[in-house]
């Protein structure tokens, strides 16, 4: 395994499952059907290329053997402006190929910053990650696992709480790849 994708195996196990940021991503982990494929793209053509790979190995494979993919992005994107520009592309090209309704990208980025939020806030976290990551997500998977959660729409509130519960030594533990704001 090569050191990017180590980084984010990392911090799926220890982020995302270790605090439980999403409740319906440690079974599948567990399974081995998280593939985590690191890009080589040099430019957004490239990646666009990579994505739509990525996304017709999703639609040939049953989630039985491959649940969802998460794509790093180490080449491109150090700046999150372009990288949230480059989303109308990814919504673009979901679009293009009428795979909206079927798939959806969850976006993460080690500067993330929700709308209105200030650098800093606790809550950026729960969308941080060491590399720009498109997170390819199957919507009927997803429609599954909120339908089973006794209460969805607490869970971003439940995340940003949890985030602003971390002490600084924990912080840096779990985000230590994160420049200091």
């Amino acid at each position: 395994m090569n050191p990017i994708e180590s980084a984010v195996r990392q911090w799926l196990d220890s982020v995302v499952i270790g605090l439980n940021l999403c409740p319906f991503a440690g079974r599948p982990a567990r399974e081995g059907r998280v593939r985590v494929c690191v890009s080589e793209a040099a430019d957004d053509l490239a990646l666009l290329t990579e994505l739509q790979f990525e996304l017709q190995k999703l639609d040939e494979t049953p989630p039985a053997q491959l649940e969802t993919t998460i794509i790093a992005i180490p080449q491109l994107f150090a700046d999150f402006a372009d990288y949230n520009d480059f989303l109308d592309q990814v919504d673009a090209l979901l679009e293009q190929f009428e795979w909206s309704g079927d798939y959806q990208v969850a976006s993460f980025h080690p500067q993330y910053q929700f709308a209105g939020t200030m650098p800093g806030d606790a809550g950026n976290l729960t969308n941080r990650a060491p590399y720009p990551l498109l997170h390819l997500l199957r919507e009927d998977s997803v429609e599954a696992a909120l339908d089973s959660h006794p209460d969805p729409g607490r869970i971003p509130e439940d995340n940003i709480r949890k985030m602003q519960s971390l002490t600084p030594e924990q912080r840096k533990q779990l985000f230590g790849y994160l420049p200091d704001e």
